[in-house]
């Protein structure tokens, strides 16, 4: 069986006709960039952010025809609203949750339900998103430490690597393979050292150069989170990219974030960066759970002497200049670096070990507040 190419599916496309009935909707320039792996399509259509809702049938019907095509074997389309210049794009809620192969309870016993327009992931009872300013500050080694010391204080932990670009979990937590399929559709989470993990670094090869434009990045975000089989767990955590792009203005829009937790080094260029990730997830009322500062001193191998050579408190006072909390300091040893490129993270490898002992901490103080508070809510895209 050949391979589907973007020009079939496009050929395919043109039978569906668009809202104005006489011209199909790849005439109309209605279709995004289509993106092909491993047999499954993704595309988006734009449309008029104040018909989004009444054009829902639309977005299923070419859903529909390129599923029927020969060869696929699973399509992915939402709708995007085309923004009116100046002003935000509105983009309605879809009538009800798209349905769910486990669609239980919080397990607390009571799911979080959130505002408006905002649909939350069935069975999962709290977001984390894991960021910073720029890269470079270990922030993915950090959120994969975090994440197992949420789940060694005893809490069902998922990590969802939201690095469409650079994919790092895999091979951080050690996983390989492709993940399993129920139905065609909802997708089985890898696992490792007890965390259920999602990464586009699982679907596409490693070496895959990934040049999507934000509506792709939309779509293959929602269908990592929405799609995926997570089960029950207490707290589901996000490695976000570094930066405040695409991906990040999707994540604080799009999902019920119960907070953010940014990642920072000493320098004070790190922190300059640092207050831009605060400040994105302030504009979108995303709570922020505080500031870790990493590689915040080096303890030598030998002698386990400290060494403040990068500048030692400088996220500290940050942090309590702006009123936000504290979490923690990880310090910068040969352990970190060394399990973090083997994929064995310190705090499985070492789990009695000090540094462990951190990351076990902020995870206490992160979870403290995140226990105690509502996931927020902001307008959703529409998505099946």
């Amino acid at each position: 069986m050949s391979d589907i190419t973007k020009e079939q599916v496009l050929e395919t496309l043109k039978t569906v006709r668009g809202p104005d009935l006489e011209h199909n909707i790849v005439e109309l320039g209605m279709v995004s960039d289509v993106f092909i792996s491993d047999g499954k399509v993704y595309f988006s259509i734009t449309v008029p952010a104040d018909r989004a809702k009444d054009l829902e049938p639309l977005r299923q019907a070419a859903e529909r025809a390129v599923k029927n095509m020969p060869g696929v074997k699973g399509a992915l389309v939402a709708l995007t609203a085309d923004k009116k210049a100046g002003a935000p794009a509105s983009r309605p809620a879809p009538s009800q949750p798209a349905p769910h192969a486990h669609s239980h309870p919080h397990p607390h016993g009571q799911q979080q339900q959130p505002r408006a327009g905002k649909l939350g992931v069935p069975g999962v009872g709290a977001i984390i998103a894991v960021a910073s300013g720029k890269g470079g500050v270990g922030k993915s080694t950090t959120a994969v430490n975090l994440a197992l010391g949420l789940a060694a204080n005893g809490l069902r932990v998922g990590i969802l690597d939201a690095d469409i670009y650079g994919p790092s979990m895999p091979r951080l937590l050690k996983i390989s393979g492709r993940p399993t399929q129920i139905d065609g559709r909802i997708i089985n989470p890898m696992e490792n050292y007890g965390l259920k993990v999602m990464s586009m670094g699982f679907l596409v090869e490693e070496e895959t150069a990934m040049i999507w434009r934000g509506p792709m990045v939309q779509s293959a975000l929602l269908q990592m989170l929405r799609e995926v089989a997570w089960g029950e767990l207490d707290v589901l955590v996000v490695d976000m990219p570094p930066g405040t792009g695409d991906v990040q203005l999707t994540m604080a829009q799009q999902v019920p974030l119960a907070g953010a937790v940014i990642v920072s080094t000493p320098q004070d260029l790190a922190l300059i960066d640092a207050r831009k990730g605060l400040n994105m997830f302030r504009k979108v009322e995303v709570p922020v759970l505080g500031i870790v500062e990493n590689m915040s001193y080096f303890i030598a191998p030998d002698t386990g002497a400290r060494y403040d050579i990068f500048g030692h408190g400088g996220a500290r006072k940050e942090a309590e200049r702006i009123g936000v909390p504290f979490l923690g300091e990880v310090p910068l040893t040969m352990g970190i670096r060394e399990t973090s490129d083997a994929g064995t993270p310190l705090v499985a490898a070492e789990p009695n070990g000090v540094v462990a002992g951190i990351y076990r901490e902020i995870a206490a103080n992160v979870w403290k507040q995140v226990s105690g508070s509502p996931q927020r809510a902001a307008p959703s895209i529409v998505f099946e």
